[in-house]
């Protein structure tokens, strides 16, 4: 951003410490800055053409030349044009129009306009340049909208700037080059952003990554933000630990605020849903293994598969009543949990480490309730007050064999 109008008078102030604005350039340049002191600019109707001179009649009994190198194309005869008296030669005034049209624009320049200037040198503060005859200084944070290494690749060039400041009394003129490319980045991304829609696929760049998401650069002046949320379906801490600056990535625009300034993209809209098919994939009461992701009083997230993770609730831990999910689990820990209810709309999974007899799976009390009630279905068996050590004894071994 453009420091505030405090900040950059100081950094202008600093930047042009003694220079002299009017000792810009050459000798010879200031030769014909002092004698232009009383320049004005005269209007004179072409009276016709002899090879390179064009005569030009400037008032009764009053005639001048100018070359005709300093016109675009070959004027007509009877146009009028406005000139500036160079001197006087062999009975005419000498006209320059190139002279006319730079003090036409200086009359004209005004804080905020846009001018043409020559880089005619390199300073301490920044560059040197040129607008027409007349000395301007351009401080180094306004040559470039980043910092700029190398300001001496800029001599010898003619850049459009805006006038940041003016004063004729001083023939002072502070220029930005800064000013007109953040208008003209601002110009294509208003037009870039009017080409949007919230849905659509875009390919960019990382350019930034920050622990809460990565800035992708996607053209035409264009970033957005992809937050730490965005990445992928499952939990993300850090966004580091999953991009990297350089990364070319496929992104989904899903909203524009503040007219591009501010734009929020997903990565993981593009990849596959671990919800989609949940209920054919993991159907109720189904046993499974998953990770603890996450430990909470009121129950334990256990992960799955990548992106799909259900919760685990205190209550579901155990026989005996457990106050806190930390007393029995911890993260990173591997579980057999049964599911228990399964909602793709809601995107929750309901888990518990318990069996339908209530017994948590894995132990020895957790029979399976199918072998038990073979056993009990047999021909012959005893009455349910059998002993059932016994029963339970056989079941493991069935189940361990």
């Amino acid at each position: 951003m453009t420091p505030p109008p405090d900040d950059l008078d100081r950094e202008i102030a600093d930047a042009l410490g003694d220079i002299d604005l009017q000792s810009i350039g050459s000798e010879e340049e200031e030769q014909q800055q002092a004698k232009a002191g009383g320049e004005r600019l005269w209007t004179g109707v072409v009276a016709g053409l002899h090879g390179d001179d064009v005569i030009v009649e400037l008032g009764p009994r009053m005639q001048g030349v100018a070359s005709l190198r300093e016109f675009e194309e070959a004027p007509e005869v009877g146009s009028s044009h406005q000139f500036v008296v160079r001197g006087r030669e062999d009975e005419l005034w000498v006209l320059s129009l190139t002279a006319a049209k730079e003090l036409a624009a200086w009359a004209e320049l005004a804080e905020g306009s846009h001018v043409k200037a020559r880089v005619t040198g390199q300073n301490q503060g920044g560059l040197e340049l040129k607008i027409g005859s007349h000395g301007a200084f351009m401080p180094a944070s306004q040559v470039a909208i980043g910092h700029e290494a190398d300001l001496s690749a800029f001599i010898g060039q003619t850049i459009v700037c805006e006038v940041l400041e003016i004063d004729r009394k001083r023939d002072r003129v502070v220029l930005s080059r800064r000013k007109v490319l953040e208008e003209e980045r601002a110009a294509a991304r208003s037009e870039a952003v009017g080409r949007l829609q919230p849905g659509s696929k875009m390919h960019g760049k990382v350019t930034r990554v920050e622990p809460f998401g990565a800035f992708v650069d996607l053209g035409g002046g264009l970033e957005g933000l992809v937050h730490v949320s965005q990445l992928a379906h499952r939990r993300v801490e850090d966004a580091t630990q999953e991009v990297e600056v350089g990364q070319q990535v496929d992104v989904m625009l899903l909203e524009i605020k503040e007219g591009g300034k501010r734009i929020a993209l997903g990565i993981k809209q593009l990849l596959p849903d671990p919800w989609a098919d949940l209920e054919e994939r993991f159907p109720g009461d189904r046993e499974v293994s998953g990770t603890v992701t996450r430990l909470a009083d009121f129950g334990a997230f256990v992960e799955l598969e990548p992106g799909l993770e259900g919760l685990l609730h205190v209550s579901q831990l155990g026989r005996e009543r457990v106050r806190r999910a930390s007393d029995v689990l911890s993260v990173g820990e591997t579980v057999t949990v049964r599911i228990q209810s399964v909602d793709p709309a809601a995107r929750r999974l309901s888990l518990t480490r318990l069996d339908a007899r209530g017994a948590v799976l894995g132990s020895e009390e957790a029979v399976e309730s199918d072998v038990i009630e073979k056993n009990l279905a047999k021909p012959g068996s005893q009455p349910l007050g059998t002993n059932l050590g016994a029963l339970f004894k056989k079941a493991l071994e069935n189940k361990g064999g």
